[in-house]
């Protein structure tokens, strides 16, 4: 480890840095241990601005940018560090540890809401690798090259993207696949890059993936979704190729075609560097839009005034709110989770508290498996207390907009915690018997 390194020339820091990194900075050595055997099974990567630049280190350990970048000892079950830290003090051997951390992960839920059995589509008969096809009109894409970030949040519901097991990882074959898909389905407007971060890659590898859509009259929007306007706004700054970048934007929009940034801003502290300020004024410049989204994570965000003053400050710099979500069963849920009436009563308080330019903001929303659920507030009906939700998203398109209720349940924190109110099924399910019903009676008339 070298001495602490200028935050404007990257440099990166991996768990075996964490001993120096750590250790430079006050943090006890049996701690250091207990979060080196919490990377062993989630992954950890930060690099220098993250580092030098977003973290109070005289607030640490509980600083939102530290826990939101440096696992910690309660993400996992007490048992399982402790077992984790007594093989590595006893120098187990390697497969030994693989074999625990491989247990301990595959039960983190890695693959949420049918991410593999239900959203991967297929072409002539054979699953395409690298997309996930879940909403009518919007496809996603996972770039191999882009299947990393500049640094890792801790609460990332994509952690097994990056833990170096391919059977857990999303990422494309190169084989263009995704623009003969998108010819067969016109009814895709929006393709939506992720990853990982596609702004990792080199801004040349970016446009070979863009490039061809373009000609696609079906296409009309461009999403990139990215952490890296908050990880390293120097992307789009200061990097060899940003130049080059904001062309690419450019030549997107005089195209015709809508570019989003899909912005993830977890904390006011992403936001208070002069360059994440060039950063956005760059993108915006090029004719992009950029829309702010982020999961409402204990010990980061949980706060009223936290959600208040980065919807104002994105405002501020021409942004446009966008999603809170709820924290998804996956990873550490156990440690980040917020329960539903509490985050409602802190998005609400929040959006009560700013002017109608910021409440473009919808949430708290939870991606499950039948779509985007929103908490949509807490009444009473008939008597008896409830969640009134809405499905703003659904996998079956004729439920968007979709109002329905369940039994108000004070600490659930996702939606398999709830029951349906007043007897009635949950809408997908109603939706689903119907239309057995519907196959059924065609069988019947057809015999």
């Amino acid at each position: 480890m070298q001495n602490r390194p200028d935050a404007t020339a990257r440099w990166m820091y991996r768990a075996s840095d964490l001993p120096d990194l750590l250790g430079s900075r006050g943090v006890a050595a049996d701690q250091i241990e207990r979060i080196q055997a919490v990377t062993s099974v989630l992954p950890f990567r930060a690099n220098s601005y993250v580092v030098e630049e977003l973290i109070d280190w005289s607030r640490v350990p509980d600083d939102s940018m530290f826990r939101l970048t440096f696992p910690q000892p309660e993400m996992l079950a007490e048992e399982d560090v402790q077992k984790l830290v007594d093989l590595r003090r006893a120098e187990a051997p390697k497969q030994e540890i693989d074999r625990e951390v491989w247990r301990i992960r595959h039960e983190l839920n890695p693959h949420p809401a049918g991410q593999v059995e239900l959203n991967v589509p297929a072409m002539e008969g054979e699953r395409v690798e690298g997309m996930q096809h879940k909403y009518r009109e919007t496809a996603l894409f996972f770039p191999r090259e882009g299947q990393t970030c500049h640094s890792y949040c801790t609460y990332c519901f994509r952690w097994a993207q990056f833990v170096g097991d391919n059977d857990l990882k999303f990422a494309d074959k190169g084989d263009g696949s995704l623009y003969r898909y998108l010819e067969r389905h016109p009814e895709v407007t929006d393709v939506l890059f992720t990853g990982g971060d596609p702004m990792i890659m080199k801004t040349d590898r970016l446009r070979k993936h863009i490039e061809p859509l373009l000609d696609l009259e079906s296409i009309r929007t461009i999403r990139i979704g990215t952490k890296s306007v908050a990880w390293w706004p120097q992307r789009f700054v200061s990097d060899a190729d940003a130049d080059d970048l904001m062309r690419l934007f450019e030549d997107i929009t005089a195209r015709g075609k809508h570019l989003a940034l899909m912005a993830h801003y977890s904390h006011p502290a992403e936001l208070s560097t002069e360059v994440a300020k060039q950063a956005v004024q760059r993108i915006r410049s090029t004719g992009a839009v950029i829309r702010c989204q982020a999961p409402l994570v204990r010990h980061v965000n949980d706060t009223v005034n936290a959600w208040r003053t980065l919807w104002l400050e994105q405002v501020k710099l021409g942004m446009i709110p966008y999603y809170m979500f709820v924290e998804r069963d996956t990873g550490a849920q156990h440690y980040f989770k917020v329960p539903l009436q509490r985050a409602w009563r802190i998005f609400t308080d929040a959006y009560a508290s700013v002017s109608g330019v910021a409440r473009t903001v919808r949430g708290p929303s939870m991606s499950c498996t039948p779509g985007k659920v929103l908490i949509d507030g807490v009444a009473e009906v008939n008597g008896q207390k409830v969640f009134v939700l809405k499905l703003l998203q659904a996998r079956d398109p004729e439920l968007a907009n979709t109002v329905f209720f369940a039994e108000y349940d004070p600490h659930a924190a996702w939606i398999d915690e709830l029951k349906p109110a007043f007897g009635q099924p949950w809408p997908w399910d109603r939706r689903a018997a119907e239309k057995r019903a519907e196959r059924e009676r065609i069988a019947a008339y057809a015999k």
